[in-house]
């Protein structure tokens, strides 16, 4: 099914990909450049293969959004660590370096891999390329994630989400220490103006969305600090741009903090989705998921402890 969208511009002087990346914040600019190469966008009915074609006030842009092709999944003996699961569906503890679902440079190994495996009727549910996929983890952000095993509880799970009643926490460590011991961030986040693999805070005039998070301090660990995020909203590095945009990035984050050793090794950042509160699709009662922190997680927790109390 092809998808097409019709935009009669208000706005001059802006460039054609950013208009469009601004109108349709779900498209990346890169995707929205690409859709111009390919000839699927027209301004005034004329065809338009030129990202810096300027739209001026009343032009009639049209974009034509073929439809996803397919990936061929396959099925793959890898072991989940299951935290809850029923006929609607099951909550997993992902581990550090697995991705959610296949993508290009991750054609196997992911998640979705592994599900396809474990559960057999998977396919289709919520669509063909993410099967069961309710919402993300990064790769290398470990914990609590809940995937639909029927098209009633993806759609329940997902209307959960977009209403903000599901509650997902997280443990992170960051660098520095905190002035108060609670907060929120409410700054929209979107894509990086010209690192298109980042995100970052962009306002919403420039095509960021909406993006909340609630944070509490656990545990002060000398020049760093072990924090509770509550999930508001669920925009992609969520946690990590709000986290560096205060200055206190997330510990081992490869793209939103400085690489400082700590004599731990550390797959990835140091954030884990630790608990998962949600209402059951089909009954109707709460359930909460928690998920155990991985070793390195709390090796570096007792590592800071101990650096700690030898500075008093």
């Amino acid at each position: 099914m092809v998808t097409e969208f019709y935009f009669e511009a208000e706005d001059t002087g802006e460039r054609l990909d950013r208009y469009l990346a601004s109108e349709l914040p779900d498209l990346s600019r890169s995707r929205v450049q690409s859709l111009i190469e390919q000839g699927c966008v027209y301004v005034n009915n004329n065809e338009c293969t030129s990202k810096k074609v300027v739209v001026k006030s009343g032009d009639l842009v049209t974009i034509t959004i073929p439809e996803a092709q397919p990936l061929e999944l396959e099925a793959e003996n890898i072991p989940l660590d299951i935290l809850y699961e029923d006929d609607q569906l099951i909550i997993l503890n992902k581990a550090a370096g697995i991705v959610v679902h296949p993508a290009p440079g991750h054609p196997k190994g992911t998640l979705v891999n592994a599900l396809l495996a474990h559960c057999p009727n998977l396919p289709g549910i919520g669509g063909v390329q993410r099967p069961g996929i309710v919402h993300r983890l990064d790769k290398d952000t470990t914990g609590a994630i809940v995937v639909a095993k029927t098209e009633q509880a993806h759609q329940h799970l997902q209307a959960q989400l977009k209403a903000k009643t599901a509650r997902r926490e997280y443990l992170g460590i960051v660098y520095g220490a905190p002035k108060t011991e609670t907060g929120t961030i409410d700054l929209p986040i979107g894509r990086h103006p010209i690192d298109r693999k980042k995100m970052a805070v962009v306002p919403v005039e420039k095509g960021g969305r909406e993006a909340v998070t609630h944070w509490q301090a656990q545990e002060r660990l000398g020049n760093y600090t072990l924090v509770c995020f509550q999930l508001e909203t669920g925009r992609t590095h969520q946690i990590r741009v709000h986290s560096a945009q205060i200055g206190h990035p997330i510990v081992g984050d490869p793209i939103y903090s400085s690489a400082r050793s700590l004599g731990v090794n550390l797959s990835g950042q140091a954030l884990h989705a630790w608990r998962l509160k949600l209402q059951h699709p089909v009954t109707g009662e709460y359930i909460e998921a928690t998920a155990a922190p991985p070793v390195e997680f709390t090796k570096l927790i007792e590592a800071l402890r101990r650096r700690s109390l030898q500075r008093m």
